[in-house]
């Protein structure tokens, strides 16, 4: 679903991601859809880096992320497995298993996955 990010995305996008001067892809110049594929491709240097954003997410934006995600509004397709896998994980520890485990079915659904980057929650 395109959608155009809201005032909250924004803010949202900026708290993970202070560094955000625009909100142009640099690679497709199209403007940001989501919050996670440029928070994984353009800001994050590695899933470390992406996972120390992530904790910034107080536990009503963490709920909000997800409520975009399970309505088909926050696109997961564009962010790398190795960056899902360290979300869910999370996910798994402030939110529990099974939102974690609703989520890979939505990605895995959205995602064809390449042979060897399947992800599996232990």
């Amino acid at each position: 679903m395109v959608r155009e990010l809201s005032q909250k995305d924004i803010e949202l996008l900026k708290k993970l991601a202070p560094e955000c001067a625009g909100l142009m892809c640099s690679g497709s110049r199209t403007p940001y859809r989501s919050i996670l594929p440029p928070l994984s491709n353009h800001y994050s240097k590695n899933e470390e880096d992406f996972r120390r954003r992530l904790s910034l997410l107080d536990p009503g934006e963490l709920d909000y992320l997800i409520s975009l995600i399970k309505s088909g509004e926050e696109s997961l397709g564009c962010v790398p497995p190795q960056y899902i896998e360290v979300f869910l994980e999370m996910v798994e520890e402030k939110l529990g298993r099974q939102t974690a485990e609703e989520l890979l079915e939505i990605y895995a659904a959205g995602h064809e996955c390449p042979p060897g980057n399947v992800i599996d929650l232990k």
